[in-house]
């Protein structure tokens, strides 16, 4: 093979059986004939793409997919997010995940009611942000505006091993327990009590409870860590490539990994993002190429909202209008082998992510890895063929093979 390689990620697409839809997961239950010619004239099987003892966040494994060993490599979400928007940290700097969230009641009872403030808008968060960086101008820390509900807090001299939780893990909890906590806590817990006063009567938040919409009353702060320094994709594998992404972490990941970023019209990183037009500039980007890795949010974030019916509807987008365009140009050209994987399970029944192995298929079937006909790219149909990779790292192998 002249090689062109792809690895397509439909985020947290893994799930477990669900009694609504016949004890079937939804890639089972999904229409999806792109996957499952993959599955049966290909290579499918599990794969532990995260050591065990790791949490299976998009960071980590997305790392691990690209060949980094995150046991290594890892320093932290946020810095992955600050060089996706333009954010070069200093070595003392620690950058610091800041999610706009709405919490409802108060004091000890105060509940994580939407880790996204009800999807609230870029342009609502950049008011909201200006309003808090004034509140705080003492405080030596910067926020940056990212997108919809995702920023980004730079603190400089910080302290990255302070302890902090996911605000996507606690949903509909009472968010005590899950406050940052041990060196570096209470500065963290100061700011978030700010912003509470401050967003409390924002007029975007006015705005948004008079329209029936959850309001941006806190910023959540958690996922810090300082700059990593990894070897670029190019220098491991002499290969040049491009990520195309919406999510800002991913982005930020293929930044560090010296690939180059491409934006993509109508890519949202939500669950109606333009996912023809990903697969269109993807195959773009392997004309001068040799590598493109494609992310596809959108599976994950209706895992995340507790929706069968959207995370079927999202696995059958990414047949149609992602794959068939990219199993043409296996089919036309001959020089092109796909990876397709979720990257971790987020169960629709826990609404977060779980840690345990994918299903991946490579297609063509790359050496080393046997074809077993008739399978289906299902968790079940991957179990079944006893083929397992034990660590997520060796797939790029298998890919580049």
């Amino acid at each position: 093979m002249g090689g062109k390689y792809i690895i397509l990620i439909g985020d947290g697409m893994a799930d477990w059986p669900i009694l609504a839809i016949g004890n079937r997961t939804p890639l089972q239950a999904a229409e999806k004939p792109n996957m499952d010619f993959m599955a049966a004239n290909g290579s499918v099987g599990m794969v532990q793409v995260v050591p065990k003892e790791m949490y299976p966040g998009s960071d980590v494994s997305n790392l691990s997919i690209l060949g980094y060993d995150p046991a290594v490599v890892y320093t932290g979400r946020s810095p992955l997010e600050a060089a996706s928007i333009g954010i070069s940290l200093g070595p003392d700097d620690v950058a610091v995940r800041c999610n706009l969230v709405a919490l409802k009641n108060e004091g000890a009872d105060s509940e994580m009611e939407d880790f996204s403030a009800g999807h609230i808008s870029t342009s609502e968060a950049a008011e909201l942000l200006a309003s808090l960086q004034e509140a705080v101008a003492d405080k030596g820390i910067r926020f940056h505006t990212g997108v919809s509900y995702r920023h980004l807090m730079v603190w400089p001299g910080g302290c990255d091993g302070v302890k902090t939780t996911p605000p996507h893990d606690i949903h509909g909890k009472k968010i005590t327990r899950y406050l940052p906590q041990g060196d570096g806590a209470e500065f963290l817990l100061t700011i978030m009590e700010i912003s509470r006063e401050i967003f409390s009567d924002h007029p975007v938040n006015r705005k948004r409870v008079a329209a029936g919409k959850l309001p941006g009353n806190a910023v959540w702060l958690w996922g810090q860590g300082k700059a990593p320094r990894i070897a670029t994709f190019e220098e491991r594998f002499g290969l040049t490539g491009s990520v195309v992404a919406a999510v800002d972490l991913i982005k930020g990941i293929g930044i560090y990994a010296g690939l180059e970023v491409i934006a993509v019209p109508g890519a949202t990183g939500y669950t109606d993002t333009n996912y023809r037009g990903k697969a269109e500039y993807a195959l773009r980007e392997l004309e001068r190429k040799d590598f493109v890795l494609i992310h596809v949010e959108a599976p994950d974030e209706a895992g995340h909202n507790g929706s069968v019916e959207e995370k079927i509807r999202a696995i059958e987008r990414i047949d149609r209008e992602m794959l068939t365009p990219l199993l043409a140009r296996v089919r036309e050209k001959g020089d092109l082998r796909i990876l397709l994987m979720p990257d971790h399970p987020t169960p629709v029944a826990i609404r977060t992510h779980a840690q345990e192995p994918v299903p991946f298929v490579f297609y063509p079937a790359p050496p080393g890895l046997v074809t077993t006909p008739g399978m289906r790219y299902t968790e079940a149909d991957a179990r079944d063929t006893g083929q397992f990779v034990p660590a997520g790292t060796r797939l790029i192998e298998y890919l580049l093979a």
